[in-house]
């Protein structure tokens, strides 16, 4: 369902198996402007297995009669070295709990009555201008954390990143020990996004933009 060209599992396969969790680590010597985006814990529910349908739209399942609970929410943005050029054949993963706290994942609270309805997890290439795009779910909070989004990036070549999205406004925010573990005030902002309602497109959904800045 996405606009963008989509990525095969077997090719994200061997790039998450060749790449790893490898860090993206700065050249030496390199201008810089755009203040890099902090790295974050990939967290225990990262999925075992992709799930059939692992496209960016998250919200339709494909082959479910019901679209996934909650306030849909389209979030874009794009992935740029510090230079703010964008960074050609970067793949975007993103997962994250369903609408009642649950994660697809074997391991997770609950994760029996994970919406059915709701991907939890997705993926894309960026385009030629480094711009990627989901269709999901405004995150929720479950006990111990603020409600987040879950990002991977990789970069052929280069390694996999990972970070998570954090929404603006909300009061558990200032409680959140992975967020508050982000001492630099500057890159801390750059990772709480504004989800607004979009006014035109989708009724009731919301919209943001989350930029992406890597040290390659």
């Amino acid at each position: 369902m996405s606009e963008h060209r989509a990525i095969d599992r077997r090719t994200l396969v061997l790039s998450v198996g060749a790449l790893g969790t490898t860090a993206l680590l700065p050249k030496p010597g390199m201008a810089a402007s755009l203040v890099p985006t902090p790295g974050q814990t990939e967290g225990p529910f990262y999925p075992v297995s992709f799930p059939d349908d692992a496209d960016n739209d998250l919200v339709q399942v494909q082959g479910a009669a019901a679209r996934a609970l909650g306030t849909v929410a389209h979030i874009e943005g794009r992935v740029l070295d510090r230079g703010g050029r964008p960074i050609p054949g970067a793949v975007v993963e993103i997962w994250q709990c369903d609408a009642q706290g649950r994660y697809r994942h074997p391991r997770a609270p609950g994760h029996d009555r994970f919406d059915g309805g709701f991907q939890g997890y997705g993926r894309t290439a960026v385009d030629a201008g480094g711009v990627y795009r989901f269709r999901t779910i405004k995150p929720v909070p479950y006990p111990g954390r603020t409600p987040h989004i879950h990002y991977g990036v990789i970069v052929p070549g280069a390694g996999r990143f990972v970070t998570q999205m954090y929404v603006e406004g909300e009061p558990r925010n200032e409680r959140d020990g992975l967020l508050a573990s982000i001492r630099d005030p500057q890159a801390r902002r750059s990772v709480i996004i504004p989800l607004r309602a979009m006014g035109d497109g989708e009724p009731g959904a919301v919209r943001g933009t989350f930029d992406i800045v890597l040290e390659l």
